[in-house]
């Protein structure tokens, strides 16, 4: 990814909002995960689990009333920019509240709900903006991978990664995919090839693809679908790109499920990710709580976040915490350190 992908998220942003968050030091906009844009309200961005406003000279300040305040003007130009001058053509993203830009950025809307028999049609008098910064981190996934590994097969496992919004599960996720599409095993027993490695990204989050290019790694053998709905696309890549493993961000719908199963029934392991605080909160939704009670998943990686750093635990398809001494030196309980 070069240099301008890392900040196209960026370009929406109207000259004066850009300017005064391109001023602040690049200890912080190097680690900035969220800009919240509210008209009317302090200007606010936030990175490892803390918050802060931005003052009229681009300086951050834990004080709201010394903050920037975006105007109406302000919200109006940065919808412009985002639709590129159409919100007709963005309609689909506005009904479900987001918008996807290059580079693998969403950037979550508010404003007032349109109904159209009793589901919500499109967004109108949009006046909130939360533009989420994607980022790569390469090796997320280095100390994980010897627990994905199944030998007998020379693949990965059936893997549910799991955690609260925000907590790392599509970062992570985009590292296994290329880990697994490139190879790196990180276990000295595993002595196999790269696998095919198809990668449905409804949200165009996991690659950030432009123009149908992935701008992040993704390793030598992935295949992208970008913008498609997960169910469609898993059905899309075992008929046309016969895949080893497919990867699919924020599963959990009735239909995502079907597809799964076919998937699986096909020969093609599945890596997936779902928003939960634990899987037993899991185990009680529609659908994915009934993989779970099958025991579908033979690893099952839950992730949390504090305001210092990630740390995860691996469960196989029993809830039983794993553990190997032999790759996890200074680990304990089955866990580690993202």
């Amino acid at each position: 990814m070069t240099a301008q992908d890392r900040t196209s998220w960026s370009l929406v942003l109207p000259p004066e909002l850009r300017s005064l968050i391109m001023q602040l030091p690049s200890r912080l906009l190097n680690v900035m995960e969220e800009i919240r844009i509210r008209e009317g309200r302090p200007l606010e961005v936030s990175t490892c689990g803390e918050y802060h406003f931005i003052t009229n000279l681009g300086t951050i300040t834990e004080q709201p009333l010394e903050a920037h305040t975006p105007s109406r003007e302000d919200c109006h130009r940065l919808l412009d920019l985002l639709t590129n001058h159409s919100l007709y053509t963005m309609e689909e993203q506005l009904r479900r509240g987001y918008v996807t830009i290059a580079g693998g950025h969403r950037v979550g809307l508010s404003g007032r709900t349109v109904l159209h028999q009793g589901k919500v049609s499109h967004l109108r008098d949009i006046s909130g903006f939360n533009v989420r910064i994607a980022r790569e981190v390469k090796g997320t996934a280095a100390s994980i991978m010897p627990y994905l590994l199944d030998f007998r097969a020379q693949s990965v496992y059936h893997t549910l990664i799991v955690s609260p919004p925000q907590h790392g599960k599509t970062t992570l996720l985009r590292d296994v995919a290329r880990s697994t599409a490139s190879g790196m095993w990180n276990h000295p027993d595993a002595r196999w090839q790269s696998l095919k490695v198809g990668i449905v990204d409804e949200r165009s989050e996991i690659a950030g693809c432009i123009k149908g290019v992935p701008s992040f790694d993704l390793g030598f053998r992935s295949d992208v679908l970008d913008g498609c709905p997960k169910a469609e696309g898993m059905m899309m890549l075992i008929r046309s790109m016969s895949p080893d493993v497919i990867v699919v961000d924020e599963f959990g719908r009735e239909e995502d499920v079907f597809a799964m199963r076919e998937a699986i029934h096909a020969g093609v392991r599945v890596i997936a990710s779902a928003h939960g605080s634990d899987v037993e909160e899991l185990r009680r939704r529609p659908g994915i709580g009934e993989l779970l009670t099958e025991g579908v998943f033979s690893r099952i990686i839950l992730l949390k976040r504090t305001k210092k750093e990630w740390t995860w635990k691996i469960y196989d398809d029993k809830r039983r915490a794993l553990l190997m001494p032999e790759m996890t030196a200074g680990v304990k309980g089955g866990g580690g350190r993202v």
